[in-house]
């Protein structure tokens, strides 16, 4: 067995943190026939919002793009939660979608995204962590976050 968070590991020399909790009414993933799907994640760390703001106002791209990766951290650890830490019954990342609180005449939410694809792949392998995606501005996001992050895999 490949385990999710020993790889997170060796990618990143992080420890995969527990999978957050849900903060309303839903759960954090759902397994349906050969599809997880894993709701919005935040930027949380042991239960704490650790990056807050409005990309082009009072954040810049650098410290969203930490915030993005922060939320893909949190994505495997739900994804870890849903396959018992076993990447060997992930065949790949279908689509991930990025929420991106911004100004309205921001036009970067691509580049903040990009850590969270880039980091999916660098951890997960090309196979494995390619996805198709969606990069969108919000005028705001849950708690004040400047990003959120959901995700869809399938499963063998």
């Amino acid at each position: 067995m490949i385990s999710i968070k020993q790889l997170v590991f060796e990618k990143t020399g992080q420890e995969l943190p527990a999978a957050p909790a849900a903060l309303a009414a839903y759960v954090p993933y759902r397994h349906l026939g050969q599809q997880i799907a894993i709701s919005g994640q935040l930027p949380l760390q042991d239960g704490k919002l650790m990056h807050q703001g409005v990309v082009g106002d009072n954040m810049s791209i650098e410290e969203a793009v930490k915030a993005a990766k922060l939320c893909t951290i949190n994505i495997l650890a739900q994804l870890s939660q849903a396959v018992d830490d076993d990447l060997g019954r992930i065949m790949g990342c279908l689509i991930i979608r990025g929420f991106v609180a911004s100004t309205p005449d921001f036009k970067d939410h691509p580049k903040i995204i990009n850590g969270a694809s880039e980091m999916l792949s660098d951890i997960l392998g090309e196979s494995r962590g390619s996805h198709a995606r969606a990069a969108v501005g919000m005028a705001s996001l849950p708690l004040g976050a400047p990003v959120e992050i959901e995700a869809t895999f399938i499963s063998s």
